[in-house]
């Protein structure tokens, strides 16, 4: 048997105790994670100024945040209401422009369609939804990055102005959250009557319908640290539970000539710091 001397045993006792500290230091923490949520644009090739509002965002974006990770639009991108796909691929060429990665959910306009020939969900997906680096289960996809996992859930309904999650979409989502990863939901319908309405049709239309449902079986996970959802076009910053719940002002919405809006996220360590930022 191997004599064990006392500089030996000193050593060894050293390493044993500094052994849980090691593991700690080589456990991977999610990196800083920055990105710009821009949601309600509503470019529509009618009107002029919402289509060089798009451009003037690109250009804004390239010029001031070179750093991004990626840009998220949140729905009702472009306003869907001319005949076939010829508004989608204006759209697109403008926000490929962008020198980072752009993902995109749907909001009701493209889910609601008029004329009835314009794009429908396979079509969207087709055109916003091919990034190889998007894990797509059904009409909602998953982006894993930097040790954060990002869901990007469909929260529209066919053919209606209001939205609803399925429930293929609550056990994608469920499933995500449940590896424990940081989690980011990109979605267009709100949470909450955040401009506390009182209209019944009006909190329906704006409000995810099956929001308690929602809140019961999502929120509960500690690892949902964030959320990003548009529609309204009212900006609100709120919490529910420990989750940090955003709705950001409607790019359509300028806060005066050629100052539209987005918000500006960065995200070290699970702690989530956001601002609305302005392309003038």
């Amino acid at each position: 048997m191997a004599k064990i001397t006392r500089r030996g045993f000193i050593k060894g006792a050293a390493v044993m105790s500094a052994a849980p500290f090691l593991t700690e230091a080589n456990e991977k923490k999610p990196e800083t994670l920055k990105f710009i949520h821009i949601t309600d644009s509503h470019m529509d090739l009618s009107n002029n100024e919402s289509v060089d509002a798009m451009i003037l965002m690109v250009e804004f974006i390239n010029k001031n945040h070179k750093d991004l990770d990626f840009v998220l639009f949140g729905g009702d991108n472009f306003n869907n209401n001319v005949e076939g796909n010829k508004d989608a691929l204006a759209y697109k060429e403008i926000v490929e422009k962008l020198s980072c990665p752009a993902y995109h959910v749907r909001g009701n306009k493209e889910s609601h369609p008029n004329p009835d020939d314009a794009i429908h969900l396979e079509e969207f997906k087709t055109l916003f939804v091919s990034s190889p680096a998007l894990k797509v289960n059904g009409k909602d996809w998953l982006l894993e990055t930097k040790g954060y996992a990002l869901l990007g859930l469909d929260s529209c309904i066919e053919g209606a102005n209001n939205g609803k999650y399925t429930e293929e979409t609550m056990q994608f989502a469920e499933s995500v959250l449940k590896t424990g990863k940081p989690t980011i939901i990109l979605n267009h319908h709100p949470y909450t009557n955040y401009w506390k309405g009182t209209d019944p049709k009006d909190i329906h239309k704006y409000v995810l319908n099956n929001t308690e449902e929602v809140q019961k079986r999502l929120f509960g996970f500690d690892n949902l640290i964030l959320t990003l959802s548009g529609h309204k076009h009212i900006d609100s910053v709120t919490k529910i539970n420990q989750t940090n719940v955003i709705v950001t002002r409607g790019f359509i919405r300028p806060l005066d000539m050629d100052m539209y809006p987005m918000r500006l996220v960065e995200i070290t360590e699970g702690k989530v710091s956001e601002k609305l930022i302005y392309t003038a």
